[in-house]
């Protein structure tokens, strides 16, 4: 195939075929988009971007790994006026055809990603657009009524699907609202039991079918996507689609980085880029990493140690008084991070780094961020398990000491939206285990079916009532029964939550945390 792609001169934008090893190690041709074009020693590289793939998989491959029998070349869209009344042409790809298409579907409500999303109405109201985290549609959330309408999103604006309405069905605006009770129900088989989300004014049955689900109520208020981390994706353009970073070394881990990083353009040349492990300085090759080495005194992050079990260590960043560490970090942070974008602007930030101890010092395991001040109840902006510490229990780390500062601060708090596919699983496996623990646990009152309420987890918790109830929806327990709404908790859950328990263990101690929370409304204190 190498003789056909010297024949023919391959653009950007240029769809083919591509050759790449599945996680089987075994062959694979998936769809690629030609980002970029260049040359090395006479010979011809491609900087491909496989469709419906991750862009942390793409790469630079040569022309013999490329199929030009199903070459498709970019089409030129007719010139249109823009917004500004002036000419426009640019050249098109599929995909931005697919998109036009879905653009066409008429939804009952437009959604834009810089607009905050109110949350539902009653359901005798129009139809409405709501905004999850990427939930695959099949085993989760089908509707009781398959006549009932609901345009629902992804995060990434993406139309899932779109079902009639059927008006004049009367029926509770939210299922499980924040007030309703949950009861616990033991059958005669002692290993499964049922939880109950009753609302108001109403009686209870119980009962477990998969047709009683219901999608339209109670679903929580849409992730806003005005979280100053957020990134803009309008203004993607080649450049920072692309990894400009081949490699860099952080003490003894090598990383290689996932997506495009604003380092310098001199250093983006380096075949590794070093970083001090301790004050994340960027330096340019190792004997420059040594001399900095005789001069950096830092052997932990600057700021204040406010948790320390065993090894573990958390330390508090003030965006303000850190300012080189935190930009530093961020850049670091960007290499394994697409979805926010980076604020040289540090100072509405505070920064939590874990670290792992040794002899030599504190070593980085990952971060999060979050602003002093949110009016959107975010206890985190960006979270990062370094790749190294991945699938080691670091990340669910991460996730619990960003609630237990909530809980000493009295606030419930989320994640800043979207969350990455990796950050995703994170919260999801966090909530579904604190609230399968939450439930599991409830006793018997004087021979009564225990009863909590959606609001009590969440206070319990310091979750937030919408990531609840979406965690409950996620899980499949949610069901609609002669007029109230239902949780089941099924034998499969039950055992799948303790094998899941019995494998976590790194667990924050409260009795470790040092923490006092300032009041940042006063702007003295930053």
């Amino acid at each position: 195939m190498a003789d056909n792609s010297s024949s023919v001169e391959i653009v950007e934008g240029c769809r083919l075929p591509v050759l790449r090893k599945n996680q089987e190690h075994e062959d694979e041709w998936p769809l690629a988009e030609i980002l970029s074009v260049k040359e090395v020693s006479l010979r011809k590289l491609y900087y491909v971007h496989y469709i419906d793939f991750n862009k942390r998989l793409d790469e630079w491959v040569t022309g013999d790994r490329l199929d030009m029998k199903k070459l498709q070349f970019p089409k030129k869209e007719a010139k249109t006026p823009t917004k500004n009344g002036l000419p426009g042409s640019r050249p098109s790809s599929p995909e931005r055809e697919v998109k036009r298409k879905v653009e066409a579907v008429p939804l009952a409500t437009q959604v834009s990603p810089a607009t905050p999303v109110p949350s539902l109405p009653s359901s005798a109201e129009a139809t409405q657009a709501s905004v999850f985290p990427a939930v695959r549609e099949t085993n989760t959330f089908k509707s009781r009524e398959d006549h009932e309408q609901l345009a629902s999103l992804t995060t990434n604006g993406t139309a899932r699907r779109l079902v009639p309405s059927q008006p004049g069905r009367k029926r509770k605006a939210n299922c499980g609202g924040p007030d309703e009770m949950i009861k616990v129900l033991q059958y005669n088989n002692p290993q499964s039991a049922s939880v109950f989300l009753p609302p108001p004014e109403s009686h209870v049955d119980i009962v477990n079918h998969q047709d009683s689900q219901d999608s339209s109520d109670g679903i929580p208020t849409a992730p806003r996507m005005t979280g100053s981390l957020v990134s803009d994706r309008s203004h993607d353009d080649i450049v920072t689609r692309m990894k400009n970073i081949e490699c860099i070394e952080l003490g003894r881990h090598r990383l290689k980085p996932w997506y495009f990083s604003p380092y310098p353009q001199e250093l983006t040349t380096l075949p590794i880029l070093y970083l001090c492990e301790f004050c994340l300085k960027y330096l340019k090759s190792l004997k420059c990493l040594q001399r900095h080495l005789t001069k950096c005194n830092l052997r932990h992050p600057p700021g204040n140690e406010i948790y320390r079990k065993g090894t573990i260590s958390f330390f508090e960043i003030d965006g303000r008084k850190n300012k080189t560490y935190s930009q530093n970090l961020c850049l670091l942070a960007k290499c394994f991070l697409d979805h926010k974008t980076l604020y040289y602007d540090t100072d509405p930030f505070l920064f939590y780094v874990m670290t792992e101890y040794d002899s030599k010092g504190f070593h980085i395991v990952g971060y999060f961020s979050k602003e002093k001040e949110s009016t959107e109840d975010y206890n985190v902006a960006c979270i990062l398990t370094l790749p190294p510490y991945q699938r080691r229990g670091y990340g669910k780390l991460l996730i619990e000491f960003s609630y237990e500062l909530s809980k000493v601060e009295g606030k419930t708090g989320t994640p800043e939206k979207p969350l990455s596919d990796l950050g995703l699983l994170s919260y999801r496996s966090y909530w579904s285990q604190t609230i399968l623990e939450i439930l599991m646990d409830l006793k018997p009152d004087n021979g009564e079916r225990p009863q909590i309420t959606i609001n009590e987890i969440s206070e319990i918790t310091s979750v937030k009532k919408e990531d609840v109830i979406s965690t409950l929806q996620y899980l499949n327990l949610i069901n609609y029964y002669k007029g109230q709404y239902i949780l089941t908790l099924s034998e499969d859950i039950v055992d799948g939550h303790e094998r899941a328990m019995q494998k976590r263990h790194l667990r924050i101690d409260p009795k470790c945390l040092h923490f006092t929370p300032k009041d940042w409304s006063k702007r003295g204190k930053w």
